[in-house]
């Protein structure tokens, strides 16, 4: 069976091997990140890498919202689950899965109600936070550390010609460096945020 593929603009992309996902690189990535899920009657999203191969997924079977979300590699192995806390309001936590076993929380975000931040992240003793970038119903935003330097951004895609794809079709650029799952991870809590997952 021939893996699904979707095109994003043409540039230079890392090699790697499919049974693995590139976790951080030297130089930086583009990848599309579609926000629908590829089973049918399920909510996620499915994120794409610059040769158009499946890289993550989240496949949510139950209703929008849940406590429990997985972000998974293209083979259905476990990276990371998004687990909202039960007596913190607005307030999730990430575990990275390392040889098929969930380990301590990974990374801690805090949902903001007010202004452009949506929510503050915490790993270890790093500071992050999620910017919205749009207005309306597009999805697009930025990922910026403490000092303002971004380390992703996401934005609704344009075709090679130009064409501005639907708002859940989106281009996703990491700065060299970046943990690639740890931004995926992100993205899914962004997505519980804004009821898509």
């Amino acid at each position: 069976m021939a893996k699904a593929k979707v095109y994003p603009q043409e540039q230079e992309s890392i090699k790697s091997s499919d049974s693995h996902v590139q976790c951080v690189s030297n130089k930086s990535e583009r990848y599309t990140v579609w926000m629908k899920s590829l089973v049918l009657h399920s909510n996620g999203c499915t994120v794409y890498d610059s040769n158009g191969n499946i890289a993550y997924r989240v496949d949510n079977y139950n209703r929008k919202g849940r406590r429990k979300v997985n972000l998974m590699d293209l083979q259905g192995n476990v990276v990371c689950t998004i687990k909202k806390r039960l007596l913190a309001f607005g307030c999730w936590e990430g575990h990275k899965y390392h040889s098929s076993k969930e380990e301590q929380a990974w990374f801690q975000v805090k949902r903001c109600f007010t202004g452009k931040i949506v929510c503050i992240i915490k790993v270890g003793s790093q500071e992050l936070c999620i910017e919205r970038m749009s207005i309306g119903k597009s999805f697009g935003f930025r990922i910026i550390n403490k000092d303002g330097q971004m380390i992703a951004e996401a934005k609704q895609k344009e075709s090679c010609s130009g064409i501005v794809l639907s708002n859940d079709v989106l281009t996703l650029d990491l700065e060299a460096g970046t943990d690639h799952s740890l931004i995926m991870g992100l993205i899914t809590v962004y997505g519980v945020i804004c009821g898509l997952m």
